[in-house]
């Protein structure tokens, strides 16, 4: 009896692997034919960069009289390059499509990698000025996204209410915009990454526990943009594990 339920257990899983890479390929295809609409220069560069990494190998392998063996290692490198050219030019296009519309900040700090813990809209205004509260190795992070004479207010008074609970952690301020001092929506993530870090695992665990009592305060925020091409966010995560 055990050995049959665990053999249908087996096919269940076979046919649960096979059903997530159809959905991956599906995801990639879609992806593919969205991103060829907004990008005509998509195909030359995924032919070309396939086209150069096979050459250069190929070359490489013809100083050694072994350029048909390498040749297929060539090919296979160019598809890996034209992948993650196509990855960028699809994220570059989401981005695009995001910035300036509300939430947009709090839906690129939700994909960020790594133990990153994302509060959105810890503080708010009627006319969707927020400020979202990160907390991670750098300390706490406080990113405004906005009018920006209204979120610099904005954050400065929720740094205030925030600093009272952590004592000397760092806070750290990003405004995101395209003014002078404040950070584009596509540079958001590295310039978080950038941060020094301050703060190992185990304080972060503690310092996420003692800002968990203060409440969100200030009127409701969209959880993240709605651009045009917005599925291709699940892409970029399917193309990141392959």
């Amino acid at each position: 009896m055990a050995g049959k339920l665990d053999k249908e257990a087996a096919k269940q899983a076979k046919r649960d692997k096979r059903a997530a890479s159809k959905a991956r390929r599906s995801q990639i295809f879609e992806a593919f034919k969205m991103q060829r609409k907004e990008d005509k220069a998509l195909i030359p560069w995924l032919a070309g960069s396939i086209i150069v990494v096979a050459g250069v190998v190929f070359g490489i392998g013809f100083f050694f009289n072994a350029q048909w063996i390498l040749l297929p290692l060539g090919i296979v490198l160019g598809v890996l390059a034209a992948v993650i050219i196509f990855g960028r030019r699809v994220q570059k296009t989401v981005y695009s499509k995001a910035d300036g519309q509300p939430g947009a900040a709090g839906w690129a700090l939700d994909n960020m990698r790594g133990n990153w813990r994302v509060t959105q809209t810890v503080a708010a205004t009627t006319q969707l000025d927020a400020v979202h509260r990160v907390l991670g190795g750098p300390g706490v992070i406080l990113v405004g996204e906005g009018t920006p004479h209204r979120v610099k207010n904005l954050v400065s008074q929720e740094k205030k209410r925030i600093a009272r609970l952590v004592g000397e952690t760092p806070i750290y301020e990003v405004i995101v915009g395209s003014e002078e001092g404040e950070t584009p929506l596509r540079r958001l993530q590295p310039t978080l990454m950038k941060l020094p870090r301050n703060l190992k695992p185990a304080q972060v665990d503690a310092l996420e526990a003692k800002l968990a009592a203060l409440g969100n305060r200030g009127a409701a925020m969209p959880k993240g943009p709605i651009p045009q091409g917005a599925k291709m966010r699940n892409v970029q995560r399917t193309i990141r594990r392959r």
